[in-house]
C-alpha cells in the first residue's frame, strides 16, 4: 500500500441474504455490486456479529462485540460515551459523514435513556434542520429511520422530500405517519422521492465536497433495503417474474432434532409465551412462519427488485467516485447487517435461528492496486473487524479498546493468518433467547443459556444445515472440542485497553 492515507467509502444494505448478488446468483441482477466485486475481493464466508440491526451497526462503530459495547439487542441504545471510530477519525484530522439509516438508538425514549431516533423528535423537522452536533462521532449526518412503508419517517429524509416539492410525503407511508394501507407489492412513491435516490444524492454531495477540499474521509452510505416490508416502485416491481424464481423450502422432518422453537414456527398459532420475559418486549420471528409457495415467490420477486433498485443507486455513487478521481485512493466496502429468510427452512424474515441464511452476509472490498481484483476468498471474516480494518487502511492508529482484528494485510493479499473462528451473539430475551454461535472452517455450534438443547452442523458434509448433530452419540467428542473452541474464541475477545508496561 502506498504511503498516502486512504479514504473509506462504506456502503451497506439492511437484511440482505448473502445469496442475492448477481456474482453468485444469476436470478438476481446487481451489475454495480458485481462491478465492485470484479474491482476487488468477494469474501464468501463473512459473518455478522448479531442477526439484528442495532447490535451489529454499533459494532461497526466501535469495533467491539454487542456484549462489550452494550447495545446488545433491538430496543437498546449505544451510550454516547462509548468510544467510536469517529473519535479516531477526528483525532487524525479526517472528515466523516453518515447518510441514511443509523438505528443506534431505539424508537422509544425515556428520561434515563433518551433517543433521537424516537417519537416525537424523529418527526420534529425544525429540530433536524438545525441539528449540527456530532452524532456518534460523525461530523455530519443525514438521517432517516424508516423502511418502505413504515410509520417512522422523518429526520433529514422528510426535510429533503419537502425541499423536492413532495409536501404530501405522509401519503406514501402507513398510519399514524401517513395514510397508505399496510401492504406489499408495487409502491406508489415516485422513484425521484425514493430514499435510494436521496441516499445517493447526499452521498455524492459529500464526495464532491471532500474532493474539492482535498479531505481524507470516512463516508457511510447506509441503505434501508431490502428490509421488509416488500415494497418497491415500478419498473423495479415488475423486473422479476415470480414464475421464474427458485423458492427455498423446508425438508420434511428437518426440525425434529432442532430446539423446540424451530418446529413451533410451522404451527398455525404457536404459543411462545414461555420465552417471553418482562424486559424482553417484542420477540422478532417468534410466531407462525407458515406460508404458501406462490405468495413467497411474489414477495421474493419484490425483494429482488428492491435489491436491483438499490444496486442502481449504488452505481451512481461508484460513478461519482470515478468522476471525481477518488477511486484509486478509496477503500470501498459493501456489506449488510444480517441475513434474511425467504422460505429457507420454512422461515420468513428474521429471528433467533442461526442458519447461514441469517448470520452469513455478503462482503466485498475494493481498493485498486492494493486489494486483489476479481478474487474470491473463502477465509472466515467477521464484521467485528471492520472498524479496525478501516482505520488501518486510513493509516490511523487502532485504539486498544477495539476487540476486532485488523484484516488489512489479509485483504491486501499479504500473508496474514486467517481467522480460526467467529462468534455470533444474540440476546433477544434476557435469558430465554440468549445464544451464542461458534463458526469454524467446517463446523457451526449454537449454545443456548441454561438450556440442554443446541445445534451442531457440519457445513462441509451438510451445507444445507438439515442434520443437527447436537444429540448424536457419535459426535460427543466433537461437541466437547467445539465447546473448548468456543471458550478460546471468547477469551480472545477480551479487551486489553493498555499494554502491560511493567512487572508490577
Amino acid at each position: 500500500m502506498s504511503g498516502k492515507k486512504k479514504n473509506i467509502l462504506f456502503i451497506t444494505s439492511d437484511q440482505q441474504h448473502w445469496h442475492t448478488l448477481g456474482i453468485n446468483n444469476p436470478q438476481v441482477k446487481t451489475p454495480n455490486l458485481d462491478r465492485l466485486a470484479k474491482m476487488g475481493t468477494n469474501f464468501t464466508r463473512a459473518y455478522t456479529v448479531n442477526p439484528t440491526c442495532t447490535p451489529t451497526r454499533c459494532s461497526w462503530l466501535t469495533g467491539t462485540m454487542p456484549s462489550q459495547h452494550g447495545a446488545y439487542s433491538l430496543g437498546t441504545k449505544l451510550m454516547e460515551d462509548v468510544h467510536v471510530i469517529g473519535d479516531d477519525l477526528l483525532k487524525a484530522g479526517a472528515r466523516s459523514a453518515l447518510v441514511g439509516k443509523a438505528h443506534f438508538q431505539p424508537l422509544v425514549s425515556t428520561e434515563e435513556y433518551p433517543s433521537l431516533e424516537a417519537y416525537p423528535v424523529m418527526q420534529d423537522l425544525e429540530f433536524w434542520k438545525n441539528y449540527n452536533d456530532r452524532f456518534y462521532g460523525f461530523d455530519k449526518v443525514d438521517l432517516a429511520r424508516n423502511h418502505t412503508h413504515e410509520a417512522h419517517v422523518g429526520q433529514h429524509y422528510a426535510i429533503w422530500l419537502e425541499e423536492q416539492g413532495c409536501k404530501n410525503w405522509r401519503d406514501y407511508f402507513v398510519a399514524p405517519t401517513g395514510t397508505k394501507p399496510d401492504s406489499w407489492g408495487v409502491w406508489d412513491i415516485p422513484e425521484e422521492y425514493h430514499y435510494d435516490n436521496w441516499i445517493a444524492q447526499r452521498t455524492n454531495s459529500y464526495l464532491e465536497d471532500y474532493a474539492k477540499n482535498g479531505d481524507q474521509f470516512y463516508l457511510w452510505a447506509s441503505f434501508f433495503d431490502p428490509h421488509p416490508q416488500y415494497l418497491v416502485p415500478k419498473p423495479w416491481a415488475d423486473m422479476y417474474d415470480p414464475a421464474d424464481i427458485d423458492v427455498p423450502a423446508m425438508l420434511e422432518g428437518e426440525h425434529d432434532k432442532n430446539p423446540p422453537h424451530f418446529k413451533m414456527t410451522q404451527e398455525d398459532k404457536p404459543d411462545f409465551s414461555a420465552w417471553k420475559e418482562e424486559e424482553g418486549h417484542h420477540m422478532h420471528g417468534f410466531g407462525s412462519h407458515k406460508h404458501d409457495r406462490q405468495t413467497m415467490a411474489e414477495q421474493i420477486a419484490i425483494y429482488y427488485g428492491m435489491i436491483s433498485m438499490m444496486d442502481h443507486y449504488i452505481g451512481k455513487i461508484l460513478d461519482k467516485l470515478d468522476e471525481l478521481g477518488l477511486t484509486e485512493d478509496t477503500l470501498v466496502c459493501f456489506t449488510t447487517d444480517h441475513g434474511h429468510f425467504y422460505g429457507h427452512h420454512g422461515l420468513n424474515a428474521k429471528g433467533a435461528f442461526h442458519y447461514e441464511d441469517m448470520i452469513k452476509v455478503p462482503l466485498i472490498a475494493s481498493l485498486p492496486g492494493v486489494i486483489p481484483a476479481g478474487k474470491e476468498s473463502a477465509n472466515l471474516q467477521s464484521l467485528l473487524d471492520l472498524a479496525p480494518t478501516f482505520l488501518s487502511f486510513a493509516g490511523i492508529d487502532i485504539p486498544r479498546c477495539m476487540t476486532g482484528q485488523d484484516r488489512r494485510p489479509e485483504w491486501s493479499g499479504e500473508n496474514q493468518k486467517p481467522r480460526k473462528s467467529i462468534i455470533v451473539e444474540n440476546r433477544h430475551q434476557p435469558t430465554t433467547l440468549f445464544l451464542k454461535t461458534l463458526v469454524t472452517d467446517r463446523y457451526k455450534m449454537t449454545v443456548y443459556y441454561e438450556r440442554e438443547y443446541g445445534e451442531i452442523f457440519d457445513l462441509q458434509e451438510d451445507p444445507g444445515e438439515y442434520n443437527n448433530l447436537w444429540d448424536s452419540p457419535e459426535h460427543k467428542e466433537l461437541k466437547t472440542e467445539l465447546m473448548q473452541e468456543l471458550i478460546f474464541a471468547q477469551m480472545e475477545l477480551e479487551p486489553l485497553p493498555m499494554p502491560r508496561i511493567g512487572p508490577a
